[in-house]
């Protein structure tokens, strides 16, 4: 499956998500259409002990799928791990290599930031998030 080819496969590749990775135990997302090419996709996945926060604003205007803007937090228990944003930066050279996605990481998660080289516009996110988070375990 190609989920960017249309808005419906994204659809189809959310809501199977559990399926293609037997390590989601629960899914909340779900995938909020905003007319006939754009869409949000908002909810959490629980993979082991963690759970995975997603947002996502998607557009399907130009034909194939992109995300426009995403947020990801991985939580365990009530402690924020890390999060994923698609916020720029450019006065951070740091992060010039895959501007603009990146990773917030401890010790200070607001200002500690880090290229995150798994991450896309035109491709989902979210399998590269559960791979990470499986292995924490």
């Amino acid at each position: 499956m190609k989920p960017f080819q249309s808005l419906a496969d994204y659809e189809r590749f959310v809501y199977t998500l559990p399926a293609l990775h037997p390590s989601v135990q629960r899914s909340t997302l779900t995938v909020v259409r905003r007319g006939a090419k754009a869409a949000l996709l908002t909810g959490d996945l629980v993979v082991g002990d963690y759970r995975i926060v997603a947002r996502e604003k998607l557009s399907f205007a130009d034909g194939a799928g992109q995300i426009v803007s995403y947020g990801y937090e991985v939580w365990r228990g009530s402690a924020k791990m890390f999060w994923y944003d698609s916020q720029a930066h450019p006065d951070d050279p740091a992060l010039a290599r895959n501007h603009p996605h990146h990773k917030h990481i401890p010790p200070d998660i607001k200002h500690n930031r880090i290229p995150a080289l798994g991450l896309s516009f035109t491709a989902p996110n979210l399998p590269f998030l559960i791979r990470e988070v499986e292995g924490l375990f």
